[in-house]
């Protein structure tokens, strides 16, 4: 039996790319940069529902499976493409890679990391024949733990790409409520879970009984739920932003020197205890600034102990290798604090083995850094722990809850330093910020966000942005934000073993659908 004779050609095509750009949609809206988990429900429904027909019975196995992995795949690759399209602007407009080359090179990444969810499409199809009609709920978790596993690949192997994994659509919807339990991709298994479920329910009230358990369920969390932090008292902070472009920000002749001035009287003019620039804000290594112009802001901030300043910065040479850092300004210990990024942007900030050739054709300066330790402390300042973490970092929620192994030296606040002028104005910058909310709703901690263009916030420890500064435009943020003492599931299990329990539980999953299939 041919694919074409399985289903119709038309539903081959356009239902799972269909489907797969809702989903893209779901992440960060046009115009609003809301997420929209509704949506994401929406669009894993869709795939769901062509899955659950092409599991059912009367179809050969060997062309199901095809048609599976065609359906995932198409699906996964029009969502990862719709979701970070821009990179297309950071390699073409900024690098000066030929258009086709770039428009080429986004659509093999996003091909390649579909496959993960190809393969997890066609081995549900294989072990679901058979429970789709009789054991609706297994089949319904067997999807869930399947596309999980995916997703964990695609944020684990091969230096992880985690960005839009489909959790992130929950941050403001009734599932939000669990990422302080489950996390991110915990979400996501909900939400895969909940898609099949409704894909296999038939809208039938005896059916349906599950899901409305679960909307029960999280209302309930939402309404009563246990809080697990505490607060650590309320601090002030001032962000900057200077709204630099890509283009402009590493030209000597005017981006370089707007840069230091700009960042120079603000660092000294800032009246607040705390003031974070953004990532690189000083674009040049400290050995190649002008003369006296880092001593001079040492020493400005040395001789008060009421402020410090957090400024992101290149630092290293030729001979000992490149970090991309954030160093404290102040008095005492203070004023030897650095922290270095430890995961790194492939392409961007480290050249995989065997594509230094890719990398000559773009003007990327400062393109091979190497990683700081995993395991690096807070910096402790007016009874707040600060811990830094520079751009694509807080993608990694499970990176900085190895932060909080210790209760009582886990941060208080996150701070997050970036430059998402790579993008330029683009759905990155909603993407990124809703990131950061998830990130913040996982450990509970506050989240302070200094960017060169956008989005510069102060979130909150439940994920609510309290402030804001428009995006594009020069300026700086002066709020407050309440640091937090506690831990929450997800950093308590996630701080010991990471990622593990998910793992071990999407696998259990599998596991034991083979072991039934086998049986006689």
């Amino acid at each position: 039996m041919s694919i074409g004779r399985d289903l119709p050609r038309g539903l081959q095509l356009l239902w799972p790319a269909l489907a797969g750009i809702i989903q893209a949609a779901s992440m960060a809206m046009p115009g609003s940069g809301q997420a929209h988990g509704w949506l994401q429900i929406l669009s894993m429904t869709l795939l769901a529902s062509g899955l659950a027909k092409i599991a059912r019975p009367g179809f050969r196995t060997r062309s199901a499976h095809r048609q599976a992995a065609w359906f995932g795949g198409v699906f996964a690759a029009a969502w990862l493409a719709g979701s970070f399209w821009w990179l297309y602007v950071s390699m073409h407009d900024v690098g000066g890679l030929p258009a086709p080359l770039a428009a080429l090179a986004v659509m093999a990444l996003a091909s390649a990391l579909a496959l993960y969810y190809a393969a997890a499409c066609a081995v549900w199809v294989n072990l679901a024949q058979g429970l789709v009609g009789s054991r609706p709920g297994t089949a319904s978790a067997l999807f869930a733990a399947l596309w999980t596993l995916a997703e964990l690949m695609r944020g684990r192997w091969l230096t992880g790409f985690p960005w839009a994994a489909g959790g992130y659509a929950h941050v403001d919807g009734i599932l939000s409520v669990w990422a302080t339990w489950v996390g991110v991709y915990g979400m996501g298994a909900l939400a895969a879970w909940l898609a099949m479920r409704l894909a296999l329910s038939g809208w039938r009230l005896r059916t349906l009984k599950p899901l409305i358990g679960l909307g029960v369920l999280s209302w309930g969390l939402q309404a009563w739920g246990p809080v697990f932090t505490t607060s650590a008292g309320e601090s002030r902070v001032e962000l900057l932003q200077a709204n630099i472009s890509q283009t402009a920000k590493f030209d000597g002749a005017s981006g370089i020197r707007d840069a230091l001035q700009w960042y120079d009287a603000q660092l000294r003019a800032s009246q607040q205890p705390l003031v974070v620039a953004p990532e690189t804000a000083i674009p040049l290594l400290p050995q190649h600034l002008p003369e006296a112009y880092w001593s001079g802001l040492q020493q400005h901030f040395a001789r008060s102990d009421r402020a410090m300043a957090l400024v992101g910065a290149p630092l290293g040479s030729l001979a000992e290798g490149y970090t991309n850092s954030v160093l404290a300004l102040g008095s005492g210990d203070r004023a030897s604090y650095r922290y270095d990024k430890s995961h790194l942007v492939p392409f961007g900030e480290f050249i995989p083995p065997s594509f230094g050739w890719f990398i000559r054709m773009m003007n990327i300066p400062l393109g091979d850094f190497k990683s700081g330790d995993w395991d690096q402390p807070s910096v402790v300042w007016q009874g707040q722990r600060l811990a830094p973490n520079v751009c694509y970092e807080d993608l990694f929620g499970e990176e900085l809850a190895r932060r909080f192994k210790d209760p009582a030296t886990a941060p208080t606040a996150l701070v997050n330093v970036s430059n998402i002028a790579w993008f330029g104005n683009t759905l990155a910058v909603d993407q990124h910020l809703n990131i950061s909310r998830m990130r913040a709703m996982e450990l509970g901690r506050p989240m302070l966000r200094a960017t060169n263009t956008g989005a510069t916030a102060i979130i909150d420890h439940a994920g609510k942005v309290t402030a804001q500064l428009p995006r594009f435009t020069r300026g700086s943020l002066v709020g407050s934000y309440e640091g937090r003492n506690g831990l929450t599931p997800f950093a308590v299990w996630a701080s010991a073993w990471g990622l593990g329990p998910l793992w071990a539980l999407c696998s259990a999953v599998v596991a034991l659908a083979l072991w039934r299939r086998q049986r006689p």
